[in-house]
């Protein structure tokens, strides 16, 4: 079961408010600004706890690892004037209604909140919030049938679409206004705007000026980026409120009204035209055929049956099981064709509306996705602290010196917040982004899309990738290789396709002919694949529901389809009822060999029958079951139930699918093996043919063995039970002759690996063990490479249980049925380009599984290159703030034109172009790091801000002992020929900054900056700066070496060249203007040395200490350090334990059973599944999670 958020009632005290209506004042919007970013604080100030019942302002915080805070308040809706009601009646017609709970009498209100588009109302006898806008699951299907089949009433309606809310899934395009206030009270740009107003009032407008640009040119970005999303997303949905539908009222019949007035419980009638579902619907008369690509990504017609009416006192869900959403149409699928029954058209029951829905569910998880735990963004928030903390230390130290010396208190502010800016560097989000920004184009070159840009990151850190097979691994469509008839109890002679040879007309053709799922929709035969090469093979043409033959003799006309039981992955079969023209009623099945085989009387099935499974299985072909039967005469085929059609059938026989691997596959989970990423198949197929698929597409080399882990749960018992065996590796003599056309022989070679061994299992032992083994899940998974047969809602749950492992788990699949995995996983990659999924992180043109390694190694990239760019954005700030502190000791500073050179010229350009490289070909075996927290990167930081210091205080103090250095004059290293320029200046007068801004302009006087200790430190922090980026723009093994980066090095040489020239220029007029003295040549040779030196030393302790892979290896081995994620203590845990895995071993469970998925955090929405005809989680989310008091 899905968790719901914790949730707080408060009432809103006046003298609380009052306070901090004072404070907002007093504090000129900062309060207020605080409480905007910090919205618990808001509540906490303003509100007093109380019940729930009796509050006025909610507080929700998540359960998740997050704890996010949110403030919703209580709304009252009044139903009062929509008529006057009797108050010993219930309003509602069904008295166990929530909305009969939630109307107070006898105001006629109802409190209610709404969170991320849903709204919640409070049940009065239950003390709760409960969600509102779907029908409850407690109804039964005769419920279903005799309360809503004959529609509501006007006044009910009413009543439900004031309560419920419109049925409309409304995506608002927010102004450009609020959209630009939104990003402009980031806390960044607020700390911007502050360093801007410092800026300027200090007169050093013109960073200020480029700070001010280059902020809006960001913030006009992300608002056309943002804007253009939401139209994106408005467009998406803006059809579903617009259509008009025709709905049933009790006593007043059919009636044609706009889709956003249905309410659940509403009937609507379904004509032959084709029509979107502006709602999730149960159909309880007629038939459908609907088009549901919209949420599984897959253009294949699905046959929707009506609800059946028997009453077992069994909710309607319980009852129908599995099954249950054959019987449901979901909102923004394509009703393509319907057929009426008895009674009138098709007609349905409106089950959910608006954000309740399937497609509402799937917007909501766009809107609101899941946040990312992602440690690197974890630590830059505990790394700005540490700045400023260092900061905070430079204001200490910058009020002391000032206010000692007498300066004015305006003057002892102004330059204590200037370290702050200095310190924390404003730049730093915005050089962080453009690496993103390269690295996403790099990738949309490629024909990799990212809809979230900060996951690029993330894909650096992928140590585990979950793989769909079909469609991804192999070809997804399927040729038909041959069938093999049964007879008596032994099989017959193969039946190969490619012979040129038709199949006899027989039982097993009839079959082929009639057991499928095929449309005939706008001529042209439409649906699954699998089914239309199994049909093409007939010579058969599909006429509606007839079909007939077009080449050939047989003795019969045709065949007519007279029902159909459609096919489901829960239930891994589907039948027909159909009808030779002038003959008898059959009824035929297809489906997994197993499950077909348990529909047959046993003496029709070979005894051969698991042997040849297993062969053809273990050939990678994929299998197909078929069976069939003669009905009775004088039987209805509309009157038979499943159970009744499904039974005593006779085996027909297999029918054999061939299915290709993709010529890439290999060579890609080869270049992953050895980068020691793991790989994992998750598929709905036959576990044989999986592991087959595994070996030949190298995920499992030729020398593991595969231990097959069966759980089962034991009839009439509470107990389940487990057992470990090897898969058979014994193979027919003629195995090689079978495959060699199919597969090519492997020379996969172990590789690097974790065990000799691998799990398999199938989706149902999954579930099993997830229910009555919990304990051993984790073992499970250390080793498990094969999961098969795994349905929609079991892939999202296994990519969450990997996830707890601490895996960095991708999930790459064609788009149907993976959705719920994509939007699951660390990064999703969408092979698919269907609206299913628009919520994966990452789409790729091309259906190939190439781009996976390619997202690995630019994700790598972006990776090293956000660390680098902290590592370089903190050096730089740590240099000019030591630069600072040392000339604020004598009242002195960086002047104007200095600043902007550092900040402007050198670290802008630096930002813009060091994230420039382009990612290394190869997958090296290990992963860059992931948190900035980390020995090597504080080592990095701390040894290079040492070196700074070291360089900038020999330089400071050696200035001041050279035999020319005079402190009050400033031409006594160069004599008399460089004084010319300046008049009435021979002395400086360090004593403070009072008035000498304004004079900074005017040639010929000196603004009280320029000094020998100016000079010497401003030119080697300066120079400092560039040497720094050099040293830390890394290369091998995740980015191309720095020399590729031509544009960054070119960058590099000018301003280095330009910093060279200051020193060596000995220009008066470009002296004064960047506050610099002549000093003599000994000594400019003596700073340019120093530099050479600095460099040198931290050139090699990076390369030989920072970047010694070994060396780190060496000291973790000395001091005992091992990995604390999850999976690496599990593995060492196995490791030393001889007895695992138990082999042919049984092992028995306690009774109790655990849900599945009880422990899934996912406060933002529910996840919606990958089909909405598998996925189960809108479903969850129908049964109402409700707000208790806490």
């Amino acid at each position: 079961r899905l968790k719901t958020p914790e949730i707080f009632g408060y009432k809103t005290q006046g003298c609380r408010k009052a306070l901090c209506i004072a404070g907002y004042i007093l504090s000129c919007g900062l309060l207020r600004l605080v409480f905007y970013w910090k919205p618990a604080w808001d509540v906490w100030a303003n509100c007093i706890p109380c019940g729930l019942h009796e509050a006025d302002v909610t507080l929700l915080r998540t359960t998740d690892e997050f704890q996010i805070y949110s403030r919703k308040k209580v709304t009252w809706i009044s139903v009062s004037a929509l008529n006057k009601f009797r108050p010993d009646y219930p309003i509602i017609a069904d008295e166990n209604s929530l909305i009969n709970k939630a109307i107070m009498k006898p105001d006629l209100k109802v409190r209610c909140i709404q969170v991320q588009k849903i709204r919640y109302v409070w049940n009065n006898p239950e003390k709760q919030f409960q969600k509102v806008g779907s029908l409850e699951d407690s109804h039964t299907c005769s419920d279903i049938h005799t309360k809503f089949g004959s529609g509501l009433t006007r006044e009910e309606q009413d009543t439900r679409r004031l309560i419920c809310g419109p049925n409309a899934i409304d995506v608002q395009v927010l102004p450009i206004w609020k959209l630009l206030i939104k990003e402009v009270l980031n806390p960044f740009y607020v700390f911007q705007l502050f360093s801007v107003c410092l800026w300027f009032a200090e007169d050093y407008k013109e960073y200020a000026t480029a700070i001010i640009v280059m902020s809006l040119l960001s913030i006009a970005l992300t608002v056309y980026e943002l804007r253009m999303q939401s139209l994106k997303l408005h467009r998406l949905v803006k059809s579903h409120n617009s259509v008009k539908v025709t709905v049933c009222r009790k006593k007043e019949g059919f009636q044609e009204l706009a889709s956003c007035q249905l309410v659940p419980g509403d009937v609507l009638a379904l004509t032959g035209d084709k029509a979107l579902m502006p709602c999730d619907a149960i159909l309880i008369g007629g038939g459908c055929i609907v088009n549901e690509s919209v949420l599984t990504g897959e253009s294949i017609p699905v046959t929707k049956t009506q609800l059946p009416q028997a009453d077992d006192g069994r909710p309607w869900r319980t009852r129908c099981a599995e099954d249950y959403r054959r019987h449901v149409l979901f909102c923004g699928t394509e009703v393509v064709q319907t057929r009426a029954d008895g009674s009138g058209p098709a007609r349905a029951v409106v089950l959910r509306t608006g954000f309740n829905t399937a497609k509402g569910d799937l917007v909501r998880s766009i809107l609101y996705p899941k946040p990312m735990n992602f440690k690197l963004y974890r630590d830059a928030l505990r790394f700005l602290m540490c700045l400023i903390a260092f900061a905070t230390i430079g204001m200490i130290y910058a009020v002391c010196v000032f206010a000692l010396n007498g300066e004015e208190a305006g003057e002892v502010v102004k330059k204590a917040l200037d370290v702050i800016t200095i310190a924390v560097p404003p730049a730093l989000p915005a050089a962080l982004a453009t690496g993103i920004i390269y690295t996403q184009g790099r990738l949309k070159k490629k024909g990799i899309f990212c809809i979230s840009p900060q996951r690029i990151n993330v894909c650096g850190q992928l140590n585990l990738i979950c793989f769909d097979k079909t469609g991804t691994l192999t070809e997804d469509g399927l040729d038909l290789w041959g069938v093999i008839a049964a007879e008596g109890n032994s099989f017959q002679k193969v039946h190969r396709f490619t012979s040129g040879r038709s199949l006899l007309w027989g039982p097993v053709c009839r079959a082929m002919v009639s057991c499928h799922s095929l449309l005939v929709l706008d001529g042209k035969i439409q649906g699954d694949p699998l089914d239309l090469k199994m049909f093409e093979a007939t010579n058969w043409v599909k006429l509606c529901f007839i079909v007939v033959l077009i080449l050939g003799k047989v003795p019969v006309e045709g065949i007519a389809v007279l029902h159909q039981f459609p096919f489901s992955s829960a239930l891994q079969r589907m039948s027909v009822i159909a009808q030779e023209i002038g003959g008898e009623q059959q009824v035929f099945m297809k489906g997994a060999p197993e499950t077909v085989a348990e529909f047959c009387r046993p003496e029709t099935v070979p005894s051969s029958f698991a042997r040849e499974l297993q062969f053809y299985a273990a050939g990678g072909f994929r299998v197909i079951g078929l069976a069939y039967k003669i009905l009775q005469a004088g039987k209805e085929a509309a009157g038979l139930t499943r159970e009744e059609a499904e039974s005593d059938l006779t085996f027909l026989g297999l029918l054999i699918m061939e299915n290709r691997l993709k010529a890439e596959t290999k060579p890609v989970l080869e270049e992953l093996s050895a980068a020691r990423i793991r790989s994992v198949m998750v598929t709905g197929d036959n576990i044989q043919t999986a592991v087959t698929v595994a070996k030949n597409a190298a995920m499992v080399s030729q020398t593991s063995q595969v231990i097959l882990v069966e759980a089962n749960e034991l009839s009439g018992s509470p107990t389940a039970s487990i057992t470990w065996k090897l898969m058979e590796e014994t193979k027919p003599k003629d195995y090689r002759d079978l495959v060699s056309a199919s597969w090519p022989a492997s020379r996969h070679e172990p590789g690097v690996g974790w065990s000799t061994y691998h799990f398999a299992m199938s989706g149902k032992s999954y579930q099993v063990i997830a229910q009555r083994f919990r304990h051993l899940l984790p073992k499970f998974l250390i080793n498990g490479t094969i999961f098969a047969r795994m349905s929609p809602a079991q892939k999202s749950n296994l990519v969450e249980e990997f996830q707890k492992l601490d895996y960095i788990v991708g999930m790459c699949g064609d788009g149907a049925n993976d959705c719920g995995a994509l939007k699951m996983a660390h990064a999703g990659i969408s092979l698919s380009p269907q609206e299913a999924s628009v919520a994966s992180p990452f789409t790729s043109q091309t259906p190939s599984i190439e781009c996976v390694p390619e997202l690995i190694r630019q994700g790598r990239a972006a990776l090293v290159t956000s660390f680098c760019m902290f590592k370089y954005m903190a050096l730089y700030s740590t240099i000019q703030y030591l630069g600072i502190l040392l000339l604020y000791w004598q009242l002195n500073s960086f002047g104007n034109y200095q600043f902007l050179f550092q900040d402007l010229a050198i670290t802008t350009l630096i930002g813009a172009t060091m994230s420039l490289n382009g990612a290394y070909p190869k997958l090296v075996p290990y992963r860059p790091p992931s948190q900035l927290i980390s020995p090597p990167l504080l080592l990095s930081v701390v040894l290079n801000s040492l070196f700074s210091l070291c360089m900038q205080v020999f330089g400071f103090v050696m200035v001041q002992r050279q035999p020319w250095y005079a402190q009050h004059n400033i031409h006594s290293a160069c004599g008399s020929g460089n004084e010319s320029h300046v008049e009435n200046s021979t002395s400086v007068a360090p004593t403070g900054f009072n008035g000498t801004e304004n004079a900074a302009l005017r040639e010929g006087v000196d603004n009280g900056y320029r000094s020998y200790e100016n000079t010497t430190v401003w030119l080697l922090s300066t120079m400092n700066c560039l040497l720094v980026a050099l040293v830390f723009s890394k290369g091998k093994p995740f980015r191309q070496p720095v020399y590729t980066n031509y544009i960054f090095v070119l960058l590099l040489a000018v301003q280095l060249g330009v910093c060279i020239f200051f020193v060596f220029a000995d220009n008066a007029n470009l002296y004064s203007q960047m506050d610099l003295v002549c000093t003599p040549i000994f000594w400019r040779i003596s700073m340019m040395l120093m530099l050479l030196v600095t460099f040198a030393i931290s050139f090699v302790v990076e390369e030989a200490i920072i970047e010694n892979r070994a060396l780190w290896t060496l000291l973790k081995r000395c001091f005992r350090y091992q990995s604390k994620s999850l999976y690496k203590r599990l593995q060492r845990m196995l490791e030393q334990d001889s007895a695992w895995p138990p082999l042919n071993e049984t092992v028995f469970s306690e009774t109790r059973v655990i849900p599945m998925g009880e422990s899934r955090a996912a406060y933002s929405n529910p996840v919606f599944e990958s089909d909405a005809t598998q996925g189960d989680a809108q479903d969850k989310a129908a049964a109402g999670p409700c707000f208790k008091d806490v």
